[in-house]
């Protein structure tokens, strides 16, 4: 079942939405047993899931599999990256279409030209404005699903300048975009410029250690953000974390210790094991 009007009733609230970035469902049903009221699907995270860095080397269907698995795993609306769309408008109105059936609540089509790479990474370019009005053109016609929420990401920043970035997303939102995503303002001065100038929602994409001023959710909703994803939250803490956990084992032989309360059924019960033992239950002794 589709939470775009679950993202569009948040997005009219008072309360900016935030959405930590996810890769799989196991980091997005943690998202959401912490209390996040959304997740993002992080094009970066996914990637590195499948063992390739965020340089546009996923393909659609890759993407678009990630995102039914994310949405199928939580009852909170996901946001996907679609990276360019894939293609021309011809795949980008494909896209959309996929994306709408994975469940998925909201999808962003960014200005690159492909290959893409991060938005905070040098050497990539961005296609005309022309080219990415058309693009945002074609994904709001091929919707099915009119609550399906249409974000329109502009790199324009790193590669023009950021009157350049705002004109883009302005552009994008007169062709029927929901929200405008300018991707790696460099300065607050620049982060708060960003919802004075352009003409509906925006979203705002926090990448510690990238360009962007890292800002608190308090801080980009009195600016005037509506969303604030954060992609590499998970991703950037669980390597470590990994790394640590495995070289304690390298060198000793042994895991580390598991607490008493945390044993294995502990475990799978974050993930649904109450439910399905039910159902085992019941068929069970219809069986019998």
């Amino acid at each position: 079942m589709t939470q775009s009007p679950t993202f569009r009733n948040l997005l009219a609230g008072p309360d900016i939405v935030v959405a930590p970035g996810c890769y799989d469902a196991l980091t997005a049903r943690l998202t959401e047993q912490a209390g996040f009221k959304a997740v993002y699907m992080t094009g970066a995270g996914v990637s590195a899931a499948h063992g390739f860095p965020d340089f546009g080397l996923l393909t659609q269907t890759e993407m678009v599999t990630a995102g039914t698995v994310i949405a199928g795993s939580v009852s909170v609306p996901v946001i996907a990256d679609s990276d360019t769309g894939y293609g021309n408008e011809l795949n980008v109105t494909r896209t959309v279409r996929e994306y709408e059936r994975s469940g998925v609540a909201a999808i962003h089509i960014e200005d690159q030209i492909s290959p893409k790479r991060c938005g905070h990474l040098d050497g990539k370019d961005v296609t005309s404005a022309e080219e990415f009005v058309s693009k945002i053109r074609a994904a709001v016609a091929a919707r099915r699903d009119p609550s399906f929420v249409i974000i329109a990401r502009t790199d324009a920043r790193a590669t023009r300048d950021p009157d350049e970035a705002i004109a883009r997303a302005n552009a994008a939102l007169a062709a029927g975009a929901d929200m405008a995503f300018v991707e790696a303002p460099q300065t607050l001065e620049e982060m708060a410029d960003i919802p004075r100038r352009v003409a509906g929602p925006c979203l705002l994409n926090l990448v510690p250690g990238g360009r962007t001023p890292i800002v608190s959710a308090a801080e980009a909703q009195a600016m005037g953000f509506k969303t604030v994803i954060l992609p590499g939250v998970l991703l950037r803490e669980i390597i470590p974390l990994l790394d640590e956990t495995l070289r304690t084992l390298r060198e000793t032989g042994l895991p580390n210790a598991v607490p008493p309360d945390q044993g294995v059924m502990d475990a799978f019960r974050r993930f649904g094991a109450d439910e399905w033992n039910a159902l085992r239950r019941i068929y069970e002794r219809a069986d019998a």
